[in-house]
């Protein structure tokens, strides 16, 4: 029988907790669950309050991955949700993983848990900025690195505080506090920062997506400042080879980067960086912290 756990009242069914969902290190669903019931803070109070789009892989990384925005179905009904239109249905919407036994219940799928940069009730209004370092091989997260610290002086010119985390795949994420700003405006202003790293660093960066101009330079993604569009959460595990983490880490950390291996964190890594650290991405969650486009 499948076992049924109570989670802060809520019936939850947890199933194939035995299975292996990373072949490479036999990490099993249940140490999945486990991860996210010891993060639940943390984790929750960076997406509690914006609609979540799930990467599903529940037969691990190596099996079928599929994307949705819809919520599941079979979907609790306690599960919250809120109103997210799109141009092909008005009337959709997506789930918000408001609490732990959502939060219990989504990990039981095996997700990524995806944000777009605002948040629920708000759409198109963005309250972060985001730039996904993207490395074309044979660059890596070094080359992410040497491309973060110029995007983070740059950024500073103009007034706004950049944090990083890693992508916990091959990359890195930078994301800014930002007073309430229309997407639109998000969109061009990191476009603009992405076009303006190409000029001045050609050998390192790109900020267009063509695959032949990418080998060995960072690609600056900016799209995903569009409304429409998300990014991996932080401390989201990932569908990869290892269980990693997108794990926000210090400026330290980056500019002592020396390996790709130096910015690999997995689930089993986190909590001590918690107890160590602090939540690293705490600054995004303080509005005295946000800046404004200039």
């Amino acid at each position: 029988m499948t076992p049924i756990t109570m989670v802060e009242g809520r019936r939850i069914a947890l199933s194939n907790l035995d299975k292996v969902i990373y072949p490479e290190t036999g990490y099993t669903k249940g140490e999945v669950l486990h991860y996210y019931a010891t993060v639940a803070g943390t984790l929750l109070a960076h997406i509690h309050d914006r609609p979540v789009s799930f990467l599903r892989y529940p037969d691990g990384p190596d099996g079928q991955l599929f994307f949705t925005k819809n919520p599941p179905p079979g979907t609790p009904a306690w599960v919250k949700t809120t109103p997210v239109p799109r141009s092909e249905d008005v009337r959709a919407e997506q789930v918000v993983v408001a609490d732990l036994p959502t939060l219990m219940w989504a990990a039981n799928l095996v997700v990524e848990f995806h944000t777009p940069q605002w948040p629920a009730g708000a759409p198109a209004l963005a309250d972060r900025l985001i730039l996904d370092l993207d490395p074309g091989s044979p660059a890596t997260a070094v080359e992410c690195c040497a491309a973060a610290l110029w995007l983070r002086d740059r950024l500073a010119a103009d007034g706004l505080q950049a944090y990083p985390k890693t992508s916990g795949s091959k990359g890195l994420h930078l994301a800014v506090p930002l007073e309430p700003t229309p997407s639109a405006h998000v969109s061009a202003y990191a476009k603009t920062l992405a076009q303006e790293a190409e000029r001045e660093l050609p050998d390192l960066v790109v900020h267009r997506m063509t695959k032949a101009l990418r080998p060995g330079k960072v690609f600056v993604d900016h799209s995903q400042n569009a409304a429409a569009k998300t990014t991996a959460a932080p401390y989201t595990l990932r569908a990869r080879a290892l269980p990693t983490v997108s794990a926000p880490v210090s400026w330290a950390e980056v500019q002592a980067c020396r390996t790709p291996s130096d910015l690999v964190f997995l689930a089993e890594d986190i909590a001590p960086r918690l107890a160590r650290d602090g939540d690293l991405f705490a600054p995004l969650l303080d509005p005295g912290l946000a800046g404004r486009l200039p």
